[in-house]
């Protein structure tokens, strides 16, 4: 089994994988700054296997050692979310393009990152973006993480994982993420209010996205130097259709949608995963199924600590 160093792996996707790394037996180095006050692997440090560094990734004097110690690099850390990276601009550019691209200078070690598939921006009427349609971001986070997976494609042994907007529960909850901020005002408010409604998403459950990382790992060689759209092939959803998925589960939820007003984040577009089923990985968890443990979940939850705002 590998020795993985998994940077920021204390977060929403990473204290799911790192668990789910632990399991299969690998050895995990996380480093992460914990800068949420996260305490979200307490329930793995038990396991021997598990290092955990309080760091950060953009310290050149503390990365080349963990380096040295490792067989394969996942970068998670991240500002993740247009609204974060627009408050913090300057830690935006350096943590998600600018440590990926020292990274990338400083080892030949295998690297799965994962990206968003934001960076398809706006997608053409009716047309699936796939791995080859042009990449268009609309916001700094975008731009960061598109400039990341060039980095790193481009010096090739690696994978890049572009994620749809992934939900469901976990350790370092987040509620920002659209489909858990619209569950959330489901059970707690009971109302939404829709800015651009027909806007289409595609989502991924926060397990699939560990299940992906393993898959890619126990695949790598076969997949490495390309890039592979991360999500539910039924999950590509207008705003409108989100939420009537979420009435089903709370039926008296109640939604509408704005007559003024524009919705600052104006991406649309319908993503095609087959590259990604071609090699050989299926989800597990549906939309559905993610909806049921949201609803539990946020009867647990109800602080807007949980995100990235």
């Amino acid at each position: 089994m590998a020795r993985i160093l998994c940077t920021g792996g204390s977060g929403y996707v990473g204290s799911i994988l790192v668990p789910a790394l632990l399991e299969v037996g690998h050895r995990v180095t996380v480093v992460d700054s914990f800068r949420w006050r996260q305490s979200s692997l307490a329930h793995v440090c038990h396991n021997p296997d598990l290092e955990i560094v309080r760091g950060d990734v953009r310290d050149h004097l503390l990365m080349p050692g963990l380096l040295d110690d490792a067989d394969m690099v996942l970068p998670l850390a991240a500002l993740v979310g247009a609204p974060l990276c627009d408050f913090d601009v300057d830690g935006a550019i350096s943590t998600n393009r600018q440590a990926i691209e020292w990274l990338c200078d400083s080892t030949d070690l295998p690297i799965i990152i994962p990206i968003t598939n934001s960076g398809y921006g706006i997608g053409e009427v009716d047309k699936e973006c796939t791995e080859d349609s042009p990449l268009r971001p609309i916001s700094l986070y975008g731009r960061t993480k598109v400039q990341a997976e060039e980095a790193v494609l481009k010096r090739g042994n690696a994978i890049s994982l572009r994620l749809a907007t992934v939900f469901g529960m976990s350790p370092r909850m987040r509620i920002d993420l659209l489909a858990n901020d619209f569950v959330y005002r489901a059970v707690t408010d009971r109302t939404v209010v829709l800015f651009e409604a027909h806007f289409r998403r595609n989502f991924i459950h926060v397990r699939d996205v560990a299940r992906a990382f393993l898959h890619a790992i126990k695949n790598f060689d076969a997949m490495k130097d390309r890039p592979y759209n991360v999500g539910l092939s039924d999950a590509n959803l207008t705003k409108r259709q989100l939420c009537e998925r979420i009435k089903l589960r709370v039926p008296d939820f109640t939604f509408m949608e704005a007559e003024m007003g524009g919705d600052p984040d104006r991406r649309d577009y319908v993503v095609s995963n087959a590259r990604i089923e071609a090699a050989g990985f299926k989800t597990a968890y549906s939309l559905d199924d993610g909806i049921c443990e949201l609803v539990k979940g946020f009867q647990m939850l109800r602080n807007t600590r949980y995100g990235n705002v």
